[in-house]
């Protein structure tokens, strides 16, 4: 979600003020913060126990190392069990955690809730440790998603009056305010920051209706009030609405929007005060246990605004799944904040990068020059790599050891993995916590990803293995569809063919009306990581040459989702603190 065309001076602008930021989160890092200085709590929710086990044990461990500003809570909070709540329901269920935990202190509180539920089947490299631990190639130690949040909004805390801001595990924001002007949440009911997007854009986004303004001239940083807000519109919507924006030539931030007749705002983050979050909180104690998915954004939002109405609550254009009493619980969330203000802060010098699946995370870390000079991402971060690679602006290495005679194709992330000689990687790949030992040639456009599996108390390794455009999330009802569903250029029932299994032996973990390539047992379970890489390496490059494969035999055959239930954590960090031990160790050779 960007806006292509920005001049030399926006970009600049932008790395100066990202550059702050980051140095001002560098300093907190590690030391215990003064009150007002940050966040009084960090809370990221999680899809359920399981994964919130997995995220507290992995914020404990940055804690250890001193990797977060310490002195404050960091809370994980699960979904309760049952249907699928949404963001909208986890932020319901957060409210009401710390209210149980902290009682009326609460309301005096600067609290930053993270999205971060959910299993990331377009990352799937995500999945098992969660998108918020997601890494990125910056930074000393190296910064994960969580970290560049937290840096992002470092400004935040001491402008901002008590109340929860919320935000997402998967998107970066970037923005720069001329002569030292500075983003300030100090508005009862809701304030959301506003991004001058594309009206392409805009269609797969929140977009704002805003109020007339007063006639000032536009600057970096506006504050407005929003009439309506649309969730996901078509364009035709956004013009009937009065959604769509235009500026003359030479107005506006540094005249950016010459020549741009037409753009929307599109939605990020927004802050709640206590008020209103307290009515939310209540609206919970009224509904009981929810039911159906309610979103953060579409739900909320959509009710605010002078211009607001409940039609919306009717239209599930948009929804995955719709439950029975989906429509109810809006329409009881819209009475409860039918003429709550909306306030918008327009970020005019801003961008907001989205990294949720595997192809925008392989373009924003190796081919957008952009974000690669406003954010300092480095192409060889924490990495014992081949000089060219490390040299390489179309090639990322995070946290991982090469072998100086391996080569990486370009358009390529390799992060938390180890490759010998003789190791030849595509072009457009993601290789994530992979051993490659061998004379081994990984095609392009190809995504692997290793797991650490506990399986009856024993440690064993799947390795996942994809095409970068597969869809993991496609379904059929039942077992005769299945020639349907796509993996890496054939339909899965060709596959099958050329491993030697038949339909017969196909089996699918989880819900067996919904079939996808995310609950096909296909993937071999290993005694050892190296040998698990080569098998799931074998099954595709026989697709790609038509040739047999023939899996081992009485070998047992997992899912994604199936990995994921016995994920051994312990066991994935394990390895990844042996890569660092080792990266640590040449780093002071070379030094």
């Amino acid at each position: 979600m960007i806006l292509e065309g920005m001049n030399d001076h926006w970009n600049t602008s932008l790395q100066g003020a990202t550059r702050q930021k980051l140095d001002a989160f560098a300093k907190l890092r590690g030391r215990s913060v003064r009150p007002g200085q940050f966040w009084d709590v960090v809370i990221i929710t999680a899809a359920d126990d399981r994964q919130r086990a997995a995220y507290e044990l992995q914020v404990a461990e940055k804690l250890q190392r001193k990797e977060l500003p310490l002195g404050l809570p960091y809370h994980v909070f699960a979904d309760p069990p049952g249907p699928k709540i949404g963001n909208g329901g986890s932020t319901l269920y957060s409210l009401q955690q710390i209210q149980n935990k902290y009682g009326d202190k609460v309301r005096g509180f600067r609290v930053i809730l993270i999205h971060a539920g959910g299993y990331s089947q377009r990352l799937p490299s995500a999945s098992a440790l969660g998108k918020i631990f997601t890494a990125l190639p910056l930074g000393e130690p190296l910064y994960q998603m969580l970290e560049l949040k937290l840096a992002m909004y470092i400004d935040f805390p001491s402008r901002m009056q008590p109340g929860v801001l919320v935000t997402c595990a998967d998107d970066i924001e970037l923005y720069s305010v001329k002569g030292g002007g500075a983003v300030a949440f100090d508005r009862p009911g809701f304030t959301a920051l506003a991004h001058p997007s594309t009206l392409s854009t805009g269609t797969a986004h929140g977009v704002f209706v805003l109020e007339p303004a007063e006639g000032t001239e536009p600057g970096d940083l506006e504050y407005r009030s929003c009439r309506r807000f649309l969730h996901k519109p078509s364009v035709q919507e956004m013009h009937s609405s009065g959604a769509v924006c235009s500026r003359a030539a030479g107005t506006g931030a540094g005249g950016q929007w010459a020549g741009r007749p037409e753009f929307v705002y599109t939605d990020s983050t927004y802050y709640v005060d206590p008020d209103t979050a307290g009515r939310l909180l209540g609206l919970l104690a009224e509904i009981g246990p929810l039911g159906c998915e309610i979103d953060a954004y579409g739900d909320f939002l959509q009710a605010l605004g002078s211009g607001a109405t409940s039609a919306y609550t009717k239209n599930t254009t948009n929804v995955t799944k719709e439950e029975r009493n989906l429509v109810e619980v809006r329409g009881k969330i819209f009475d409860l904040l039918e003429g709550t203000p909306l306030n918008v802060i327009l970020l005019n010098n801003s961008k907001f990068y989205h990294i949720g699946t595997t192809q925008e995370y392989l373009f924003h870390l190796t081919g957008d020059p952009n974000l690669r000079a406003e954010l300092g991402l480095l192409s060889d971060a924490f990495s014992v790599c081949p000089a060219d690679a490390s040299k390489n602006p179309a090639v990322c290495i995070i946290h991982s050891v090469l072998h100086p005679a391996c080569t990486v194709g370009l358009g390529s992330v390799i992060e938390y993995s180890r490759l010998g000689p003789n190791v030849t990687v595509g072009g457009n790949t993601v290789i994530s916590s992979c051993w490659i030992e061998g004379d081994f040639n990984v095609p392009s456009d190809a995504f692997i990803h290793s797991l650490s599996l506990s399986v009856n108390r024993a440690t064993f390794f799947v390795t996942i293995a994809f095409a970068v455009g597969d869809n993991l999330k496609q379904s059929v009802p039942s077992v005769s569809g299945i020639g349907q569903l796509q993996f890496y250029g054939r339909s899965l029932l060709e596959c099958l063919g050329l491993w030697g299994l038949s339909v017969q032996d196909l089996q699918f973990s989880g819900d067996t009306s919904c079939l996808s390539l995310w609950t096909a047992k296909i993937f071999p379970l290993c005694c050892d990581l190296k040998s698990s890489f080569k098998l799931s390496l074998n099954m595709i490059t026989s697709l790609q040459g038509r040739s047999s494969f023939t899996f081992p035999e009485d070998v047992k055959l997992f899912s994604l989702q199936e990995a994921l239930q016995c994920k051994d954590l312990e066991e994935m960090l394990k390895f990844r603190k042996e890569l660092h031990r080792d990266i640590s160790e040449e780093k002071l050779k070379q030094s």
